[in-house]
C-alpha cells in the first residue's frame, strides 16, 4: 500500500496517492465511491493499479468531500470546477506540469472535458472510459435516461450498492460486496452520495465538447446500449477523438480481464506529448455595468462620483480576488472578468451586486461560458461578445446567463428563472437567457 499524501489548498487538503514511476505521468480520475486509502484492499484493483503502474507514474486523489480529503461546503462541492481546483492543486504538489487524464466512468469522465477545455496547458490527452456529456434524456438527447429511471437510481445509491450494475462478473462474490460496502460508507455519508449523484443527473456538458482540443481516447467497455449511445455521442463532439471498443460485460474498469483496457491505455499514452493550443481556453465571462452612470454624474458633483466609482472598483477588485476570477480590464463604469467555472463567476456577481447597492448603485451583469482567445492581457472570440451582449439585455439588478451557464451547474442547488428565449445583436441565432435568482 503506498503512502497517503495532502495537497494543502486555500479551501482543504486533497489526499492523495502516487503509484508506479513510468515515464508518462497519469493523473486519474477515479469514481469518488472508492477512497484511495480502501484501494490496495481488493485484489482485482491492485491488479488495475500495479498494469498501470507497469508504463506510467499514475496520480488517484480524494476529491475534497470523499474520502480522507478534507470538507467542502454544499455548493462549493456540488460544482465541477471545485475539482478542477482540486486536481490542479494535485498536480501542483506534485510538480508536474501536464499529465494525461485518465476518467474511469461517465460522470469523472466529465472532469476531462473540463480540465482538457479550461487548462489544456496542464493536460497532455484525454482518456475516456464510457464518457457520458449527459445522462438525462431530453427532446433533442435521446441518448439519455428517462428522467424518472434517474431519480430512481439516485434514490436507490444513498444507501444501496448497485455495483453490480456495473460488473456482473463479481456478483455474488461476498468477499468483493463486503470490501465494496465498506468503500461506500467511508468515501462519503449517504446524503453526500445522494446530492452528488443527483448533480450528475442533471448536469449537460454537452456544449463545452467542442473546445476539447487535446488528443482524447474514448474508451467502450460493457454497458448498456442506451450508455453506449451517450460515449458514442461524445466521441462525435470531440475533434479527431479516436473510439476503441472493449471486449466485456463489466463497465467496471478493473472487473473482468482489464489487460486489453491497459493495453489500449498504454499504446495511447506512448505517443508522447503532443502539441496544445493554449491561447484558446473555455471560460465564464462576466460583463458588469452601473445603471444610469450618465444619470449619476450629472446628479452629483465630478468628486463625488469619482469617490463612488473608486468604492465601486474597490468592491470589484475585492470580490474577484475572493471567488478566483480575472480581470481582463475596466470598462469605465463596470469591469470584464473571466472566471475557470461558471459558479464562483455567479457567486462574485451576486456579491458584487448586493455590495454596491450601499453606494446608492445598481449594476447589471451578463454571463456566458464559451471558448476565449487569450490576446496579450486582453481576450477575443465569440464568448466574449455574447456574454456583453447578454449583460446588455439585463434588468438593473439582475444577473442574466446563457444557457451554457445554467447547464453546467445545473443540480448545485443555484437558482434561475426563465427569462425566455432572445435575439442578440451581431450573434446569429436565438439564445436562451436566464436569471440567478440569488
Amino acid at each position: 500500500m503506498n503512502a497517503t499524501r495532502f495537497a494543502c489548498t486555500a479551501v482543504g487538503a486533497i489526499a492523495y496517492q502516487v503509484v508506479g514511476s513510468g515515464p508518462a505521468t497519469v493523473l486519474v480520475a477515479k469514481p469518488t465511491n472508492f477512497p484511495i486509502d480502501l484501494m490496495w484492499d481488493e485484489p482485482a484493483f491492485v491488479r488495475f493499479l500495479e498494469g498501470l503502474a507497469s508504463f506510467s507514474r499514475s496520480i488517484w486523489f480524494d476529491p475534497r468531500g470523499t474520502g480522507a480529503s478534507d470538507a467542502t461546503e454544499e455548493i462549493e462541492g456540488r460544482l465541477a470546477e471545485g475539482v478542477v481546483t482540486d486536481v490542479v492543486a494535485v498536480l501542483d504538489e506534485v510538480g508536474v506540469e501536464r499529465a494525461v487524464l485518465l476518467g474511469l466512468n461517465p460522470i469523472t469522465a466529465q472532469l476531462g472535458f473540463l480540465l482538457a477545455a479550461t487548462h489544456p496547458e496542464r493536460i497532455d490527452r484525454l482518456v475516456l472510459l464510457n464518457p457520458s456529456a449527459r445522462l438525462r434524456q431530453g427532446d433533442d438527447y435521446p441518448q439519455g435516461f428517462p428522467a424518472e429511471a434517474i431519480e430512481r437510481r439516485v434514490e436507490r445509491s444513498r444507501y444501496e450498492s448497485l455495483h453490480w450494475l456495473a460488473a456482473p462478473s463479481l456478483r455474488g462474490n461476498r468477499r468483493f460486496d463486503q470490501w465494496y460496502e465498506r468503500c461506500m460508507h467511508l468515501s462519503a455519508t449517504p446524503e453526500h452520495r445522494y446530492w452528488r449523484l443527483r448533480s450528475a443527473g442533471e448536469s449537460d456538458y454537452r456544449a463545452i465538447l467542442s473546445a476539447v482540443r487535446v488528443p482524447t481516447l474514448v474508451l467502450r467497455r460493457g454497458g448498456t446500449e442506451a450508455q453506449h449511445a451517450q460515449t458514442d455521442y461524445v466521441a462525435s463532439h470531440i475533434t479527431g477523438a479516436k473510439t476503441v471498443v472493449l471486449p466485456s460485460k463489466d463497465a467496471l474498469f478493473f472487473s473482468g480481464d482489464p489487460g486489453p483496457l491497459l493495453d489500449a491505455i498504454a499504446e495511447f499514452v506512448a505517443a508522447g506529448h503532443a502539441a496544445v493550443d493554449t491561447d484558446r481556453v473555455l471560460a465564464t465571462v462576466m460583463f458588469t455595468d452601473i445603471v444610469d452612470s450618465t444619470d449619476h454624474v450629472s446628479r452629483v458633483r465630478d468628486r463625488h462620483w469619482r469617490e463612488v466609482l473608486s468604492a465601486h472598483d474597490h468592491i470589484v477588485h475585492a470580490e474577484l480576488e475572493r471567488f478566483r476570477g480575472h480581470e481582463v480590464k475596466s470598462m469605465g463604469d463596470g469591469v470584464l472578468a473571466t472566471f475557470d467555472g461558471p459558479g464562483r463567476a455567479l457567486g462574485c456577481a451576486a456579491a458584487i451586486r448586493d455590495a454596491v447597492i450601499s453606494l446608492g448603485l445598481d449594476i447589471r451583469v451578463g454571463l456566458h461560458t464559451g471558448e476565449i482567445e487569450l490576446r496579450g492581457d486582453d481576450i477575443g472570440g465569440i464568448a466574449v461578445h455574447i456574454a456583453q451582449r447578454i449583460e446588455a439585455t439585463a434588468r438593473p439588478g439582475e444577473i442574466l446567463v446563457s444557457r451554457t451557464v445554467v447547464d453546467l451547474v445545473a443540480g448545485s442547488g443555484l437558482d434561475f428563472t426563465d427569462r425566455g428565449t432572445h435575439t442578440l445583436k451581431g450573434i446569429p441565432g436565438e439564445w436562451e437567457l436566464h436569471t440567478h435568482d440569488a
